[in-house]
């Protein structure tokens, strides 16, 4: 039986309401949840004592039930003179003392001040839609009228975000608190599609009325009926809080109803009370041919703290076969947030339960078994040792973790894109084993490690980004460390600073190396010397700026000439398709600048990130319309690709070692030189290894 109006206009009509009610005749009807699933919340606000202003009653028994509990001044309203009349029938012996009236309530002939509360179960909503709110307005200016100072206004709502912006709008207007609770949605083990529950969350609005306006807004927010109240800066902060949860229930109402490999939907979980971000769960469903145990229903994954950006946690290509791996119908992958503490495994699972548990997949038994897996049964570690803003960049966060093999590094990660780690060094060595030794006597798993000799350093002999190490291969190409080039400078130019660890690692390793760095971010500099080891001399200069500029002015100059370009220059627009370079850095015209630029032997290389394959095509089209030959590096798990363009053109280019045996040789050749240079430690690289996939683009 269709019962629910067809649009929202209809709520607020009578002619709806009178057929309404004379269709659904005795049987009550409890808009957004009945007196059980309320009355935490309204005990709360509402004294026995209390005159009480029921706004748009219906056939709710909820009054019904509030009078049996010792409720006894209610006064009940409502537009339909059907209703009201059968209500009144309804209670005249059982309870003589419950009013029910008919009247308009927008206009009603009651005193000002004369109730201390009124109550409204869903007629904010039926009539928000009408007159563009003007209606609902006029009810809330009587409603404010009818209450006494320090009155509450308890609207049970969805809280559609054209109805609490209209409610939650006017009472900061008039200078009255505002508080929230989401109850959560109300629909039943057997709601179905003629069930007159909701799957989104019902809101129970608080406003009280002052004698005089605060000095600021006072808006809070609660989780369920005693969650402690969230206070919130404005009233856009306060409509996006109830966005969340309202998006949270449809999320769970669509995975109750099936399992999706296709989908991995993702939400955050936020401190209750600081309502900072806490935890971001990501389902993963196993495809319907996966063959799995009949009683893998589903698991819950710990990432490690500091690894919810390795390829197997941060792409959707490594959850899958994170979630192939575990067995399981579905996989719910949880990641911690950095500026958070969490105790220990067991903890976390005891504060996890409650909600993960709502994400399950249909047909779990209810006495089903549900594991938390982790690596090692650890939570890892992670340690912030700096923040800051950068004013191109945003706020970042420098800071230590733990990685899978047990060595600390340190990453610059910027907060606008928390999944991806811009730049990261391995920390040394030395300190890292006595770290380890050291962690062992802890008691907890995720404890900080300790250096035995003091700060860990960065260990600049080791490149933790697979694309500089290609980089640094690359060089072999220029026949560095060969009998014909020893003694020979190598003259570079880097657009893109990050850490600083490609360009240190080229000046401390590769013999007569010069390296030019262009940088846009004067913050990105200050990071790289202060955190990263990056230091200027003679040999690694930075020029602050921008690097497109930088090369134009060079060309029209005409005076300087570089054996290696190189660009790892990541772009600020996330819709591209191309996250690195920056479309200007490969259009053909500039690319030509580049060349000019270079000596005869030149190597020009480029970090490419191009997710769209046309645009890759477009790409590669055009550096191959201006470099004479191209080779192609793609990086293991990674979109990255690194692209070896040489000049050409000249005896020099034509020697260049492209052939299998001339790159075994050549790679030979630049590893003894790198190994050979005379600096304190080796370079931890293996250069044959890095060109053995090399491929004509």
């Amino acid at each position: 039986m269709n019962l629910l109006p067809h649009t929202a206009e209809e709520f607020s009509s009578a002619e709806y309401w009178e057929r309404f009610f004379r269709r659904r005749g005795d049987k009550a009807f409890e808009w957004y949840g009945d007196y059980n699933q309320l009355c935490g919340v309204l005990h709360k606000y509402i004294k026995p004592r209390d005159q009480v202003l029921v706004v748009g009653c219906g056939n709710s028994e909820l009054s019904e039930q509030l009078y049996d509990v010792g409720y006894r001044q209610l006064t009940n309203i409502d537009i339909s003179e059907t209703v009201v009349t059968h209500m009144n029938q309804r209670n005249a012996e059982r309870r003589p003392g419950l009013t029910f009236l008919q009247a308009d309530a927008t206009q009603t002939s009651f005193e000002s001040g004369s109730f201390q509360v009124a109550l409204d179960k869903g007629t904010l909503d039926a009539m928000a839609s009408q007159e563009e709110g003007a209606l609902a307005g006029r009810m809330l200016v009587e409603v404010g009228r009818v209450l006494v100072v320090g009155g509450r206004y308890i609207c049970v709502s969805l809280a559609q975000e054209h109805v609490a912006k209209l409610a939650v709008e006017h009472f900061v207007r008039e200078g009255w608190a505002v508080r929230l609770h989401c109850l959560g949605s109300m629909e039943g083990e057997d709601s179905g599609p003629d069930s007159s529950s909701f799957a989104l969350p019902v809101f129970v609005l608080v406003c009280t009325k002052f004698r005089q306006p605060p000095p600021c807004p006072v808006l809070e927010m609660c989780q369920g009926e005693d969650g402690a109240p969230r206070r919130l800066a404005s009233v856009q902060e306060l409509l996006s809080a109830v966005k969340e949860c309202q998006a949270y229930a449809l999320l769970r109402q669509r995975l109750r109803a099936g399992t999706d490999a296709t989908q991995s939907p993702s939400l955050t979980l936020c401190h209750a009370t600081t309502g900072r971000p806490r935890y971001t769960l990501t389902v993963q469903d196993s495809p319907p041919t996966a063959k799995l145990p009949r009683t893998n229903y589903f698991a819950i994954f710990i990432v490690p703290q500091g690894r919810e950006s390795d390829w197997m946690y941060g792409s959707a290509e490594g959850r899958s076969q994170l979630a192939r791996s575990a067995g399981f119908r579905r996989l719910v992958i949880v990641a911690m947030h950095r500026d958070q503490e969490y105790q220990d495994m067991q903890a976390v699972q005891s504060e996890l339960s409650p909600m993960v548990m709502d994400l399950a997949p249909p047909g779990m038994p209810a006495n089903q078994q549900v594991p938390f897996l982790s690596v090692g049964g650890e939570l890892g570690w992670r340690e912030v040792v700096s923040r800051g803003v950068s004013a191109l960049s945003g706020e970042y966060s420098v800071e230590d973790v733990r990685g899978e093999d047990g060595q600390l590094y340190r990453r610059l990660v910027f907060l606008n894109n928390a999944g991806l780690v811009q730049s990261e060094s391995r920390l040394s060595t030395q300190a890292t084993a006595s770290a380890r030794k050291k962690s062992k006597k802890k008691k907890s798993k995720s404890a900080a490690p300790q250096a035995a000799g003091g700060p860990p350093s960065v260990d600049r002999g080791f490149l933790c980004c697979a694309h500089h190490r290609v980089m640094v291969a690359g060089l072999s190409l220029l026949g560095v460390g060969s009998a014909d080039s020893k003694g020979q400078p190598v003259s570079v130019l880097l657009v893109g600073l990050g850490g600083g660890g490609l360009p240190q690692f080229v000046r401390d390793f590769v013999p007569a190396a010069s390296v030019e760095v262009v940088e846009l971010d004067p913050t990105i500099l200050e990071v790289a010397q202060t955190w990263f080891g990056f230091h200027v001399d003679e040999r690694l200069k930075v020029t602050l700026g921008d690097g497109l500029e930088h090369i134009k002015t060079l060309a029209s100059q005409g005076e300087c000439f570089y054996d290696v370009i190189m660009f790892d220059v990541d772009s600020k627009d996330p819709t591209l398709g191309m996250s690195c370079p920056p479309p200007a850095f490969v259009e053909t015209c500039f690319l030509e600048k580049v060349r000019n630029l270079l000596t005869p032997r030149g190597i020009f290389m480029l970090n490419l990130v191009c997710r769209d394959s046309a645009l890759r095509e477009s790409v590669l089209g055009r550096v191959r319309g201006v470099f004479p030959r191209v080779l192609s590096r793609g990086i293991e798990e990674e979109v990255n690709e690194v692209l070896l363009c040489v000049r050409g053109g000249g005896e020099q280019g034509e020697q260049t070692p492209v052939s299998p045996p001339a790159l075994r040789k050549a790679a030979q050749s630049l590893q003894g030189a790198l190994r050979g240079h005379g600096t304190p430690c080796n370079p931890d690289i293996d250069i044959a290894s890095l060109l053995e996939d090399l491929k004509i683009a």
